[in-house]
C-alpha cells in the first residue's frame, strides 16, 4: 500500500486539471481497503474510491483520503449455456473488454474503449450501442463500510437505470465495488441496431469485427483524454415527454430523439451543436468543436472553468428547446460530492 501526503491529482483523473489532495494511497487489495477505512488518523476524514478517474472533476482541493483503485484479477468459469467472469474492481475496463473479445468471451464488444475501469461500470451503468452493464452483470461484491466485511449483490439488487444504480443512491458511501461478475452467453447475439453497426449483416458479422468499428468511431469523435484534458460524454442524453417532443418537433423537424422508458430520450450532443456552441470557450476550458457532448481541458483549464462553461451550455440549451440536461460527470468538492446547481449557485 502506497502512501503520499498533500499530493497532486492532476495525473488521476482524465481532465487533467490541477488538483490536490489530503492522502493519496494505491490499495492494491481488500485488506489495504479495510486498512484505510480502519485507519484511526483518517477516520475522521471524507474518502474518496477513485479508478481511472475517467468520470470525475475535482471542483477544489480534496480534505481527505482518495484511494486509488489497483485491485487486480480476473477469473474465467462457465456453466452449460454461460461464460460467468469475475474481474477485480480496479483492472482497466478497455483492456478488460479487448481481452475478452480476443479470448472469445463475446458479449462486451459494444462497450469497447469506454474509460474507466471495472469497478466503476456498474455505478454508472456504462452503456454504448444498445448494451448497458445491467444486461451483462450477474453480481457485484462490495465491501461493506459498517461491518467491514464482503458481501454479494445480484444484478437485480444494483436497481440498475439509465446511467444510474444502487451506488448512486442507497449505497453512496456505504459500500465500494470489489469486484464485478459478467454472465456471457455462448450462444452470441451481436447488437447492431444502433448507429454505424447498422451495416453489418447479423447473418456473417463477428464480434472482433464490432468491437474494431466501435472503436474505430471512438477515436473518430472522442478527443483522446492522453492529449486534450476531458472525461468524455459531458451530459447525459435527457428524456423527455412524449408531448415534449411532439411540440419541439414541430419547430425543429430534425430533432435527434428514440422512444425509451417514460417518453422520448433526446441527443444531448445535437441538442448542444444546434446551440451553436461546438468550440465555444470558456477560461481554458472548450465544448470539443467536433463533439458537442465533450468539454474539454483546452488550454490550462481549471474547475471553474469548467463549471461555468457547463453552466452555460445547460442554461443555453434550456431557453431553446426548455430542456434541463443533467451532467453525467460526477463533481467532487471539499469533503463530498456536489452538483452543478449547487456550483453555479455559489460562484453566483
Amino acid at each position: 500500500m502506497q502512501i503520499e501526503t498533500n499530493t497532486s491529482l492532476r495525473n488521476y483523473h482524465t481532465f487533467s486539471i490541477e488538483q490536490s489532495c489530503d492522502v493519496l494511497v494505491e490499495v492494491t487489495s481488500v485488506e489495504d481497503l479495510q486498512q484505510v477505512y480502519q485507519n484511526p488518523q483518517w477516520q475522521a476524514l471524507p474518502k474518496l474510491m477513485l479508478g481511472k478517474g475517467s468520470n470525475m472533476l475535482f471542483t477544489e482541493p480534496f480534505k481527505g483520503v482518495v484511494m486509488v483503485n489497483k485491485l487486480q484479477g480476473i477469473e474465467v468459469t462457465h456453466s452449460e449455456h454461460h461464460w460467468h467472469l469475475h474481474v477485480a474492481g480496479g483492472e482497466d475496463w478497455p483492456s478488460f473488454v479487448k481481452w475478452s473479445v480476443e479470448q472469445g468471451y463475446v458479449g462486451l464488444e459494444n462497450l469497447a474503449l469506454i474509460p474507466g475501469c471495472v469497478g466503476s461500470a456498474p455505478i454508472q451503468n456504462i452503456g454504448a450501442y444498445g448494451l448497458e452493464i445491467k444486461d451483462i452483470c450477474e453480481y457485484v461484491d462490495v465491501l461493506n463500510l459498517d461491518s467491514f466485511t464482503v458481501s454479494r449483490m445480484s444484478a437485480e439488487e444494483c436497481q440498475f437505470g439509465y446511467r444510474d444504480s444502487i451506488f448512486k443512491h442507497q449505497l453512496y458511501g456505504k459500500v465500494v465495488i470489489v469486484a464485478v461478475g459478467f454472465k456471457l452467453s455462448k450462444v452470441w447475439q451481436p447488437r447492431i441496431e444502433y448507429g454505424p453497426l447498422q451495416s453489418f449483416d447479423a447473418t456473417t458479422v463477428t464480434a472482433s469485427q464490432i468491437f474494431e468499428r466501435v472503436c474505430q468511431v471512438r477515436m473518430e469523435k472522442l478527443p483522446d483524454p492522453q492529449v486534450t484534458g476531458n472525461a468524455g460524454s459531458f451530459f447525459k442524453n435527457p428524456v423527455i415527454s412524449l408531448q415534449h417532443y411532439q411540440a419541439l418537433l414541430t419547430q425543429f423537424p430534425t430533432l435527434v430523439a428514440y422512444p425509451t422508458d417514460g417518453g422520448m430520450k433526446v441527443a444531448a450532443g445535437w441538442l448542444i451543436d444546434q446551440c451553436g456552441l461546438k468550440g465555444f470557450v470558456q477560461g481554458g476550458a472548450q465544448v470539443h468543436p467536433n463533439q458537442a457532448l465533450v468539454l474539454v481541458n483546452h488550454q490550462h483549464a481549471t474547475a471553474q472553468d469548467v463549471v461555468l462553461l457547463a453552466d452555460h451550455v445547460r442554461r443555453t440549451v434550456w431557453q431553446k428547446y426548455a430542456i434541463e440536461l443533467e451532467h453525467e460527470v460526477r463533481f467532487m468538492g471539499a469533503e463530498h460530492e456536489t452538483n452543478l446547481i449547487k456550483l453555479r449557485g455559489a460562484l453566483s
